[in-house]
């Protein structure tokens, strides 16, 4: 491939197709101009690529599916298999002008009007300023979000999200709780995600998210990810690793746990209702359950080692802490009305 385009897109490049948009949005739009945008679309790798990233953007804004572009013109549709994507751009200047015809002549001509707004979109992203959107589920409550990209993100019970999107970057901030992430691959926008000490950036994948008060865990199921910590000071280098299908790590403000091995069952239970403990002391597991629980609960140290087995409904979280409680021999403290604790029986 032209090396060219695997650059980014040059600000002349893109002030140019914006002028040609505006030029063949004109009343007065002539044969000559439309046959010199062929030529101009057709003659650099770069100016494709203009063309490509503003059609992209529009489809990231979840408008592309109004317009006639994805059926004239499929190869700027947003699409996470980038190798075809690549052979489409490989066809040539030939092919460029030839399909593009086609375009102007099918109506594509008609939504310049929409791409240049998509452009003015384009100049306020890169300002700085971006829109975010913020999503939140209630206790009990697990969600499927579908971002304007095409990723998708399940929100478990009593979680928030927020998201703004860039043209240079898709950035997540998850503010408390837990979610999966199956991220639409795009190369030239990383997808990063914020939680308490971590930092994850992928370009397209599948992985959980899990914020506790003392950690955020990150269990990959699908490709790879890279997690680092927060910078704790200015000039500090935070440490960092890179996760591969079915590993996890933990991040604390102690730093970075070792990496270890985990399964798609062991970190996506939640998104089928159930909670899975396999000597799992019993700290951790609490930090689970209390999603669920309109009031949390917590154990006193001497007991908070214990290791948890078994298969629990997250739906009756109540009957959960009954079973854990009988099963480590605990007592539950109720005199805090905020706050359950958990304690060895008195016989």
């Amino acid at each position: 491939m032209n090396s060219n385009l695997q650059q980014i897109t040059s600000d002349e490049s893109l002030d140019q197709a914006c002028a040609w948009v505006a030029r063949l949005r004109s009343d007065t739009v002539s044969a000559t101009d439309k046959r010199e945008f062929a030529t101009w679309l057709a003659s650099s790798g770069t100016h494709r690529q203009a063309f490509d990233e503003i059609t992209e953007l529009w489809g990231d804004l979840g408008a592309l599916t109004h317009m006639p572009i994805d059926h004239f013109f499929p190869e700027s549709v947003p699409t996470a298999h980038t190798n075809d994507k690549k052979q489409k751009i490989q066809r040539g200047a030939r092919d460029d002008h030839w399909s593009l015809s086609r375009w102007l002549f099918s109506g594509g001509l008609a939504t310049c009007g929409a791409f240049l707004a998509a452009w003015v979109g384009l100049q306020w992203l890169d300002s700085g300023v971006t829109s975010q959107q913020i999503y939140i589920t209630q206790l009990g409550e697990v969600r499927t979000v579908s971002l304007a990209d095409g990723s998708e993100v399940k929100l478990n019970s009593n979680s928030e999200l927020r998201v703004s999107y860039s043209r240079k970057e898709r950035r997540t901030l998850l503010v408390h709780g837990e979610a999966f992430f199956d991220v639409a691959r795009q190369t030239a926008r990383p997808f990063t995600v914020a939680a308490g000490n971590a930092n994850i950036r992928v370009l397209g994948t599948e992985f959980n998210v899990e914020l506790n008060p003392e950690n955020t865990r990150v269990s990959v199921t699908e490709g790879k990810v890279s997690v680092s910590e927060t910078e704790s000071a200015s000039g500090l280098n935070p440490e960092s690793v890179t996760l591969a299908k079915n590993q996890k790590v933990s991040v604390s403000e102690r730093g970075l746990s070792k990496i270890q091995r985990t399964s798609e069952q062991e970190a996506t239970d939640w998104t089928r209702g159930i909670l899975v403990f396999e000597k799992t002391p019993l700290k951790e597991a609490l930090q689970e359950l209390n999603r669920y629980l309109p009031v949390p609960v917590a154990a006193t140290p001497e007991v908070e080692d214990r290791l948890v087995s078994g298969t629990f409904a997250v739906s009756d979280p109540d009957n959960t802490l009954k079973a854990i409680t009988a099963a480590l021999d605990l007592q539950q403290d109720h005199s805090n009305t905020n706050l359950t604790i958990l304690s060895p029986r008195h016989n």
